[in-house]
Protein backbone atom coordinates (compact mmCIF):
# COMPACT_ATOMS: atom_id res chain seq x y z
CA UNK A 1 0.00 0.00 0.00
CA UNK A 2 1.66 3.36 -1.22
CA UNK A 3 1.60 6.37 0.83
CA UNK A 4 -1.01 8.16 -1.05
CA UNK A 5 -3.78 6.02 -0.60
CA UNK A 6 -2.92 5.60 3.38
CA UNK A 7 -3.10 9.33 3.61
CA UNK A 8 -7.02 9.42 1.83
CA UNK A 9 -7.50 6.72 4.36
CA UNK A 10 -6.98 9.21 7.52
CA UNK A 11 -7.38 12.17 6.05
CA UNK A 12 -10.98 12.37 7.70
CA UNK A 13 -9.60 11.64 11.24
CA UNK A 14 -6.52 13.99 10.83
CA UNK A 15 -9.07 16.76 9.47
CA UNK A 16 -11.49 15.74 12.12
CA UNK A 17 -9.11 15.84 15.12
CA UNK A 18 -7.50 19.38 13.53
CA UNK A 19 -10.46 20.71 13.79
CA UNK A 20 -11.07 20.00 16.94
CA UNK A 21 -7.99 20.88 18.55
CA UNK A 22 -8.40 24.31 16.81
CA UNK A 23 -11.50 24.01 17.57
CA UNK A 24 -10.12 24.34 21.27
CA UNK A 25 -7.86 26.64 20.92
CA UNK A 26 -9.47 29.21 19.89
CA UNK A 27 -12.31 28.65 22.82
CA UNK A 28 -8.66 29.25 25.31
CA UNK A 29 -6.61 32.05 23.45
CA UNK A 30 -9.39 34.12 22.85
CA UNK A 31 -11.26 33.14 26.40
CA UNK A 32 -14.95 32.75 24.48
CA UNK A 33 -17.56 32.32 27.38
CA UNK A 34 -18.91 28.77 27.02
CA UNK A 35 -22.65 29.67 26.81
CA UNK A 36 -21.58 31.44 23.60
CA UNK A 37 -19.01 29.31 22.53
CA UNK A 38 -17.98 26.01 24.46
CA UNK A 39 -15.04 24.18 24.14
CA UNK A 40 -15.02 20.42 22.67
CA UNK A 41 -13.98 19.93 26.28
CA UNK A 42 -16.98 20.99 27.93
CA UNK A 43 -19.10 19.14 24.56
CA UNK A 44 -17.72 16.14 25.17
CA UNK A 45 -17.57 16.20 28.91
CA UNK A 46 -21.73 17.20 28.61
CA UNK A 47 -21.63 13.89 25.86
CA UNK A 48 -20.15 11.66 29.11
CA UNK A 49 -22.85 13.23 31.49
CA UNK A 50 -26.32 13.26 29.58
CA UNK A 51 -25.07 10.09 27.28
CA UNK A 52 -28.11 8.14 28.06
CA UNK A 53 -30.56 10.93 26.66
CA UNK A 54 -28.63 11.53 24.31
CA UNK A 55 -28.39 7.87 22.78
CA UNK A 56 -32.24 7.37 23.49
CA UNK A 57 -33.06 10.64 21.62
CA UNK A 58 -30.70 9.83 18.57
CA UNK A 59 -32.29 6.46 18.76
CA UNK A 60 -35.83 8.15 18.14
CA UNK A 61 -34.39 10.73 15.47
CA UNK A 62 -32.85 7.97 13.23
CA UNK A 63 -35.99 5.48 13.48
CA UNK A 64 -38.92 8.75 12.26
CA UNK A 65 -35.80 9.95 9.52
CA UNK A 66 -35.28 6.68 8.47
CA UNK A 67 -38.81 5.32 7.97
CA UNK A 68 -39.47 9.16 6.19
CA UNK A 69 -36.33 8.33 4.07
CA UNK A 70 -37.87 4.93 3.15
CA UNK A 71 -41.60 5.98 2.56
CA UNK A 72 -39.51 9.05 0.01
CA UNK A 73 -37.41 6.44 -1.68
CA UNK A 74 -40.56 4.47 -2.56
CA UNK A 75 -42.66 7.51 -3.86
CA UNK A 76 -39.63 9.33 -5.66
CA UNK A 77 -38.45 6.16 -7.30
CA UNK A 78 -42.06 6.07 -8.63
CA UNK A 79 -42.89 9.24 -9.82
CA UNK A 80 -39.76 10.18 -11.33
CA UNK A 81 -40.20 7.09 -13.25
CA UNK A 82 -43.53 8.02 -14.31
CA UNK A 83 -42.10 12.03 -15.15
CA UNK A 84 -39.01 10.54 -16.70
CA UNK A 85 -41.05 8.06 -19.10
CA UNK A 86 -43.82 10.61 -20.22
CA UNK A 87 -43.40 13.60 -21.05
CA UNK A 88 -47.49 14.82 -20.06
CA UNK A 89 -46.66 13.58 -16.95
CA UNK A 90 -43.34 15.86 -16.31
CA UNK A 91 -45.22 18.88 -17.93
CA UNK A 92 -48.12 18.66 -15.63
CA UNK A 93 -46.88 17.54 -12.23
CA UNK A 94 -43.15 19.29 -12.73
CA UNK A 95 -44.00 22.87 -11.85
CA UNK A 96 -46.06 21.67 -8.88
CA UNK A 97 -43.10 20.11 -7.40
CA UNK A 98 -41.13 22.70 -7.39
CA UNK A 99 -43.50 25.13 -6.58
CA UNK A 100 -43.92 22.40 -3.07
CA UNK A 101 -40.46 22.19 -2.42
CA UNK A 102 -39.86 26.00 -2.65
CA UNK A 103 -42.15 25.98 0.58
CA UNK A 104 -40.08 25.97 3.60
CA UNK A 105 -40.91 22.90 5.61
CA UNK A 106 -40.97 24.62 8.82
CA UNK A 107 -43.52 25.89 7.80
CA UNK A 108 -45.64 22.91 6.86
CA UNK A 109 -44.94 21.38 10.33
CA UNK A 110 -48.19 23.24 11.83
CA UNK A 111 -50.05 21.90 9.20
CA UNK A 112 -49.33 18.58 10.31
CA UNK A 113 -49.42 18.64 13.97
CA UNK A 114 -52.74 20.23 13.01
CA UNK A 115 -53.70 17.07 11.05
CA UNK A 116 -52.00 13.95 13.02
CA UNK A 117 -51.02 15.89 16.71
CA UNK A 118 -47.69 16.22 18.84
CA UNK A 119 -45.36 13.51 17.95
CA UNK A 120 -43.56 10.76 15.81
CA UNK A 121 -45.83 11.15 12.40
CA UNK A 122 -45.11 15.13 11.66
CA UNK A 123 -41.17 14.30 12.23
CA UNK A 124 -41.48 11.30 9.83
CA UNK A 125 -43.74 13.17 7.34
CA UNK A 126 -41.33 16.10 7.15
CA UNK A 127 -38.14 14.02 6.81
CA UNK A 128 -40.48 12.68 3.52
CA UNK A 129 -41.74 15.49 2.75
CA UNK A 130 -37.68 17.47 2.21
CA UNK A 131 -35.89 14.19 0.89
CA UNK A 132 -37.85 12.89 -1.50
CA UNK A 133 -37.45 15.39 -4.43
CA UNK A 134 -33.94 15.16 -4.78
CA UNK A 135 -35.13 11.41 -5.95
CA UNK A 136 -37.77 12.40 -8.48
CA UNK A 137 -35.50 15.05 -10.09
CA UNK A 138 -32.42 12.31 -10.16
CA UNK A 139 -34.52 9.33 -11.37
CA UNK A 140 -35.96 11.37 -13.92
CA UNK A 141 -32.88 12.65 -15.40
CA UNK A 142 -31.61 9.51 -15.45
CA UNK A 143 -34.36 8.53 -17.32
CA UNK A 144 -34.03 11.84 -20.11
CA UNK A 145 -30.67 10.69 -20.74
CA UNK A 146 -31.44 7.94 -23.53
CA UNK A 147 -30.14 9.81 -26.67
CA UNK A 148 -33.04 10.10 -29.18
CA UNK A 149 -30.87 8.56 -32.04
CA UNK A 150 -30.66 5.06 -29.70
CA UNK A 151 -34.12 5.12 -28.89
CA UNK A 152 -35.00 5.40 -32.44
CA UNK A 153 -32.53 3.12 -33.70
CA UNK A 154 -34.30 0.67 -30.60
CA UNK A 155 -38.07 1.88 -32.06
CA UNK A 156 -36.95 0.25 -35.58
CA UNK A 157 -36.09 -2.74 -34.36
CA UNK A 158 -39.18 -3.37 -32.83
CA UNK A 159 -38.49 -2.05 -29.19
CA UNK A 160 -41.60 -1.20 -27.16
CA UNK A 161 -41.44 2.01 -24.72
CA UNK A 162 -41.75 -0.22 -21.87
CA UNK A 163 -38.75 -2.11 -23.17
CA UNK A 164 -36.67 0.61 -23.99
CA UNK A 165 -37.76 2.21 -20.28
CA UNK A 166 -37.20 -1.29 -18.67
CA UNK A 167 -33.59 -1.84 -20.72
CA UNK A 168 -31.92 0.87 -21.25
CA UNK A 169 -33.91 3.62 -19.27
CA UNK A 170 -33.92 2.21 -15.65
CA UNK A 171 -30.19 1.05 -15.77
CA UNK A 172 -29.09 4.56 -17.00
CA UNK A 173 -31.14 5.66 -13.97
CA UNK A 174 -29.51 3.81 -11.57
CA UNK A 175 -26.49 5.66 -10.80
CA UNK A 176 -28.64 9.13 -10.36
CA UNK A 177 -31.01 6.97 -8.15
CA UNK A 178 -28.24 5.87 -5.63
CA UNK A 179 -26.28 9.18 -6.20
CA UNK A 180 -29.63 10.68 -4.85
CA UNK A 181 -29.93 8.92 -1.82
CA UNK A 182 -26.82 10.34 -0.38
CA UNK A 183 -28.38 13.67 -0.51
CA UNK A 184 -32.14 12.36 0.27
CA UNK A 185 -30.43 11.19 3.64
CA UNK A 186 -28.88 13.71 4.75
CA UNK A 187 -31.42 16.13 4.34
CA UNK A 188 -34.16 13.79 5.76
CA UNK A 189 -32.11 14.50 9.02
CA UNK A 190 -32.43 18.11 8.31
CA UNK A 191 -36.42 17.47 8.52
CA UNK A 192 -36.94 15.17 11.17
CA UNK A 193 -35.24 17.92 13.49
CA UNK A 194 -36.83 20.81 11.98
CA UNK A 195 -40.34 18.84 13.57
CA UNK A 196 -38.68 17.37 16.87
CA UNK A 197 -37.66 21.01 17.15
CA UNK A 198 -41.57 22.37 17.15
CA UNK A 199 -44.00 19.53 17.46
CA UNK A 200 -42.56 16.44 19.30
CA UNK A 201 -41.50 15.51 23.20
CA UNK A 202 -38.44 13.05 22.05
CA UNK A 203 -35.87 13.41 19.52
CA UNK A 204 -32.92 15.66 18.84
CA UNK A 205 -34.27 18.12 17.88
CA UNK A 206 -36.86 18.41 21.25
CA UNK A 207 -33.46 17.30 23.40
CA UNK A 208 -31.74 20.04 21.92
CA UNK A 209 -34.62 22.91 22.25
CA UNK A 210 -34.56 22.09 26.12
CA UNK A 211 -31.05 22.26 26.43
CA UNK A 212 -31.28 25.84 24.84
CA UNK A 213 -34.10 26.78 27.11
CA UNK A 214 -32.18 25.75 30.36
CA UNK A 215 -28.94 27.50 29.22
CA UNK A 216 -27.09 24.20 28.65
CA UNK A 217 -24.73 25.14 25.41
CA UNK A 218 -22.56 22.17 25.84
CA UNK A 219 -25.44 19.92 25.69
CA UNK A 220 -26.62 21.53 22.67
CA UNK A 221 -23.37 21.45 20.45
CA UNK A 222 -23.15 17.23 21.85
CA UNK A 223 -26.63 17.18 20.09
CA UNK A 224 -25.64 18.62 17.29
CA UNK A 225 -22.53 16.20 17.11
CA UNK A 226 -24.65 13.56 17.66
CA UNK A 227 -26.51 14.28 14.83
CA UNK A 228 -23.73 14.62 12.65
CA UNK A 229 -22.43 11.32 13.43
CA UNK A 230 -25.50 9.88 12.73
CA UNK A 231 -25.25 11.67 9.24
CA UNK A 232 -22.09 10.52 7.99
CA UNK A 233 -23.08 6.81 9.17
CA UNK A 234 -26.31 6.90 7.16
CA UNK A 235 -24.03 8.98 4.14
CA UNK A 236 -21.16 6.54 4.41
CA UNK A 237 -24.23 3.58 4.12
CA UNK A 238 -26.09 5.05 1.06
CA UNK A 239 -21.92 5.48 -0.79
CA UNK A 240 -21.36 2.09 0.09
CA UNK A 241 -24.63 0.93 -1.39
CA UNK A 242 -23.97 3.27 -4.71
CA UNK A 243 -20.59 1.52 -4.88
CA UNK A 244 -22.07 -2.15 -4.40
CA UNK A 245 -24.62 -1.47 -6.77
CA UNK A 246 -23.65 1.04 -9.44
CA UNK A 247 -19.68 0.60 -9.02
CA UNK A 248 -19.72 0.02 -13.03
CA UNK A 249 -20.71 4.00 -13.28
CA UNK A 250 -17.95 5.62 -11.19
CA UNK A 251 -14.78 6.66 -12.85
CA UNK A 252 -11.56 4.65 -12.64
CA UNK A 253 -9.53 5.49 -9.46
CA UNK A 254 -12.87 7.73 -7.99
CA UNK A 255 -12.94 7.71 -4.54
CA UNK A 256 -9.73 5.83 -4.02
Amino acid sequence: MTATPVLIRFAPWIFTVGLFVIWEAVCRLFAIPPFFLPPPSLVFGAMVQFWRPLVDNSLVTLVTTLIGFLLAVGFGLLLGLAIGASRTVYAGVYPLMIGFNAIPKVAVVPILVLWFGIGAVPAVLTAFLISFFPIVVNVATGLATIEPELEDVLKALGASKLDIMRKVGIPRALPYFFGSLKIAITLAFVGSVISESVASNRGIGNLMLQAQALFQVPLVFAGLIALAVEGIVMYAAMAWLEKRTTGWAQRSGFGT
